[in-house]
C-alpha cells in the first residue's frame, strides 16, 4: 500500500449507479475510453465493488451473472497512484464471494494477467481490438434467399436462443439492454434466422457487437452492413483472434489496436452451435 494511503483508510463497498461519474473519472485516469453512460449501463447490468479513500473512488471491479453457472468479470481498475499495494487482489476476493461459486471468465490486459494467473485463472483464448474511422464501404452483397432486417425487442427470445448456441451462456438481460440502447440487424436465409449484430454508442464512437453467425462470411455481412451505414464514423469491433476476420477488418480500415488474453477460472461454457460468437459486446461483458 502506498505511503499516502494506509490500508485502514481504504474502504470497500458495493458499487451503485450513482458512482458512474466517479468511475468514469477513474477510467479516464488509466486511458480507458468508456463514457459515463457506458459505466451506467454496465453497473446496471451487474454487481461489483469500489474501493474508496475518503470521498474518492480509487478502484473498481464488476461482474455479470450469466445464469447460475457462469459469470464474466471486468472493469477492474486501480488508480495509478494506488497500484502495487494489494488492492487488486482484495477486489478479486470480493468478486469471488459475490459470484457464489460460478465459473469465472475475464479478458486480461498484460498488466492484469499475472495477478489473475496467481488466483488460478488460465488462458483460454485471445481477443483482438480493431478500430478506426470507416472509409466508404460497399453494402454487403446478399446471395439468393438471404435478407437483412432490423431486429426488434420482440426478437429478444430469438436472439437469446441464437446467442446461447454461440456462447453456451444465458445472456438475455444483456441482450435486452443492448436492444434498448442500440440498433440490431438480423440475417435471414429463406426466412430463417442465421445470425445478428448490434451497433451502439460506446467510448470514442460506435461499437459493433455482439456479432453471432453460423459462418465467417455471414459475420462479415453483419459487420459490413454497419460499416456501409456509418461511413466516416469511429467504429470498434472486438473479435476472437481465431475468428478469421482480422485481415478483412484491416482491409476495411479498422486497424488492430491491441489484444487481451481470455482467461477462465473453472469450466468454460459449452456452446452447442451451429452459431459462433465472432465479436464481443465488449471486453468486459464478453
Amino acid at each position: 500500500m502506498c505511503a499516502t494511503a494506509p490500508q485502514e483508510t481504504l474502504l470497500l463497498r458495493q458499487i451503485a449507479t450513482a458512482d458512474a461519474l466517479a468511475c468514469h473519472a477513474l477510467s479516464c485516469a488509466v486511458n480507458w475510453p468508456h463514457r459515463a453512460e457506458d459505466w451506467e449501463m454496465v453497473i446496471g447490468l451487474g454487481h461489483g465493488v469500489v474501493v474508496t479513500l475518503g470521498e474518492e473512488i480509487v478502484a473498481t471491479a464488476l461482474w455479470w451473472p450469466y445464469g447460475e453457472s457462469h459469470a464474466t468479470l471486468g472493469m477492474i481498475i486501480v488508480s495509478p497512484a494506488h497500484q502495487g499495494g494489494g488492492i487488486g487482489k482484495r477486489l478479486m476476493q470480493a468478486l469471488f464471494v459475490q459470484a457464489q461459486g460460478r465459473s469465472l471468465m475475464l479478458n486480461a490486459t498484460a498488466a492484469g494477467e499475472p495477478l489473475y494467473a496467481k488466483l488460478g485463472f488460465v488462458p483460454c483464448g485471445e481477443v483482438q481490438q480493431h478500430q478506426g474511422e470507416t472509409p466508404a464501404i460497399a453494402a454487403p452483397v446478399l446471395q439468393a434467399g438471404m435478407s437483412l432486417r432490423l431486429g426488434r425487442r420482440a426478437d429478444l427470445v430469438l436472439l437469446e436462443r441464437i446467442d446461447r448456441q454461440a456462447t453456451g451462456l444465458a445472456r438475455k438481460p444483456m441482450l435486452e439492454v443492448l436492444l434498448a440502447c442500440g440498433e440490431c440487424i438480423v440475417l435471414e436465409r429463406n426466412g430463417q434466422p442465421e445470425g445478428f449484430s448490434i451497433l451502439r454508442r460506446f467510448g470514442r464512437g460506435l461499437v459493433v457487437g455482439p456479432v453471432v453467425a453460423a459462418t465467417r462470411d455471414d459475420a462479415q455481412i453483419l459487420i459490413a452492413h454497419w460499416l456501409h451505414e456509418q461511413r466516416g464514423q469511429f467504429l470498434r469491433v472486438d473479435i476472437q483472434v481465431d475468428s478469421g476476420l482480422a485481415d478483412w477488418l484491416t482491409e476495411c480500415g479498422l486497424n488492430p489496436a491491441g489484444a487481451v488474453t481470455s482467461m477462465v477460472l473453472g469450466n468454460k461454457p459449452n456452446p452447442v452451435g451451429p452459431m459462433c460468437l465472432y465479436a464481443l459486446a465488449n471486453q468486459a461483458l464478453g
